[in-house]
């Protein structure tokens, strides 16, 4: 990657690192952002007991750790894996590939020019107001802003922001979860279809699908978790409200995690 830091990460910062060396109760790790040697105390490896470390890390594997202490005059960091939540390592995984991703297109883009992409990055990326550069490409997609407002040099800007355009997709957000609905009311089938149709026509980014035995799944699509959560809310009570009001009616709905 052509993203690096200077000097020394900070307390608690989430570092990427190979590690080089296994010992009997220790680990040596290269960080790879900042190009310096980390160690991994056994008793920071995982929790409870460990009788082979080796059963934890093999030399040559890229770990996730956190900077617990460091010893600047001696130039000496303390990691910990066992500090490292499963959704903290989630996270700073996907932020790598997301940078990853981004420096690919900056290198298809360096193609075009016929220039090193190492050379456009060092032109760049010390003038954008991000940190990350994959962070400048999703300002443009998500809020519309130009790479040379960013502070892509003019003489990139439009020609990068073309691309970033062409290539990258604006995310979106999925909430939902099944719903249950039971009546006895004589003109109940009527209700039911009807105010899943009410439901499903609030929006154009709501689905409603049939499961079974009176059970449905609903889903909505959007770019931000508030916007799609007030839709959903908005659905679910054209759903509700009539059913509850039926001979007998019952409706429960039981949210889910939805995955793409």
């Amino acid at each position: 990657m052509f993203y690096k830091k200077v000097g020394f990460p900070e307390e608690n910062e989430l570092v990427f690192g190979t590690v080089t060396n296994i010992q009997h109760n220790s680990v040596f790790v290269e960080i790879e952002e900042y190009g310096k040697s980390g160690l991994i105390h056994i008793s920071e490896i995982s929790s409870g007991r460990i009788r082979d470390i080796n059963d934890y890390v093999k030399e040559g594997e890229r770990i996730v750790a956190k900077v617990i202490k460091i010893h600047e005059d001696k130039g000496h960091i303390d990691l910990s894996m066992r500090r490292v939540t499963k959704m903290q390592k989630k996270a700073r995984v996907n932020e790598r590939k997301q940078e990853q991703k981004a420096e690919k297109l900056l290198a298809d883009f360096a193609d075009t020019v016929d220039e090193y992409p190492q050379k456009i990055y060092q032109e760049i990326k010390p003038k954008i107001k991000y940190e990350l550069l994959h962070e400048a490409f999703q300002a443009v997609i998500e809020d519309d802003e130009s790479l040379k407002d960013i502070g892509v040099p003019e003489k990139y800007a439009e020609d990068l922001e073309k691309l970033v355009r062409e290539t990258i997709t604006r995310k979106t957000v999925k909430v939902g979860g099944n719903i249950s609905i039971e009546t006895y009311d004589s003109n109940g089938i009527n209700v039911v279809k009807n105010s899943l149709k009410n439901a499903e026509n609030t929006a154009e980014n709501i689905t409603i699908t049939y499961l079974g035995a009176g059970k449905y799944k609903i889903v909505v699509e959007d770019y931000n978790y508030k916007d799609a959560e007030d839709t959903l809310s908005k659905a679910l009570n054209k759903i509700k409200d009539p059913i509850q009001q039926t001979t007998g009616g019952e409706y429960t709905f039981e949210k889910q995690e939805q995955k793409d």
